[in-house]
């Protein structure tokens, strides 16, 4: 199956269960957080394919200007790369262009956002470090991106995977999204409705599910479940 293929079938299954951040930075080895990002509207989910863009120097002129430039936004979440900007970036014009007219699933900045109050009102599913009512300058405001860096954060972040909640934002990079990716998440869901079913109906602690892991030593759950587990484990 080709890189393309397993990426829609990861989403579909990420998508169609809501299999959460916390449990992709499980499937991850506890890694893949987009750091210091938050939702700015509680109870929104959002996974897709990123689509990446930069914004510079307390300028959001190249953002203005890539946006014009892209027709591959629709659909995918928006990743709006922050280089020296400790203001807000934009605001609500931009935000509804991304998402009304370029059609984004999602928009996540690893930066500042300003109105606030409408980002909030329209239900936005934005994902960011902070608010500001001070907004960056509309034209260029000194030396624009490093091509060579623009490049590596392009072959970071274009075409990987984000999932987006309300404990943040993971990232599943290009080189994780591959047929291991399948069964490890088909796995982690598997192994929790497992602990649920040993803590809410077995009654068993915590400590005995997740640590110990008591329910591999049989009796406590039926054969075929354990079957699944060990032909997850031989799979990853």
């Amino acid at each position: 199956m080709d890189t393309e293929a397993i990426k829609r079938q990861a989403l579909d299954l990420i998508e169609a269960n809501k299999i959460s951040s916390t449990e992709i930075g499980d499937v991850l080895g506890k890694t893949g957080q987009i750091e210091g990002v938050h939702a700015l509207n509680a109870q929104m989910f959002k996974a897709g394919e990123v689509k990446m863009i930069y914004a510079i120097n307390n300028s959001n002129y190249e953002v203005h200007k890539q946006l014009a430039e892209c027709d591959d936004i629709k659909d995918k979440i928006l990743f709006v790369y922050n280089v020296n900007c400790d203001r807000a970036v934009f605001g609500d014009l931009v935000s509804k262009y991304i998402m009304l007219y370029k059609r984004a699933k999602a928009i996540v900045i690893n930066g500042k956002l300003r109105d606030a109050h409408t980002l909030i009102k329209e239900k936005y599913p934005i994902w960011l470090q902070d608010v500001s009512p001070i907004g960056c300058v509309n034209r260029q405001n000194g030396p624009d991106i490093d091509p060579k860096f623009l490049q590596e954060l392009k072959d970071k972040y274009d075409g990987a995977i984000m999932v987006c909640d309300d404990s943040g934002v993971v990232m599943i990079p290009k080189d994780k999204i591959d047929e291991k990716l399948i069964t490890k998440l088909e796995f982690i869901e598997y192994q929790e409705d497992i602990w649920f079913y040993c803590v809410d109906t077995l009654k068993m602690s915590t400590y005995d599910t997740v640590c110990l892991k008591k329910y591999l030593e049989g009796g406590l759950i039926d054969e075929n479940r354990l079957e699944k587990l060990n032909e997850f484990q031989k799979n990853m």
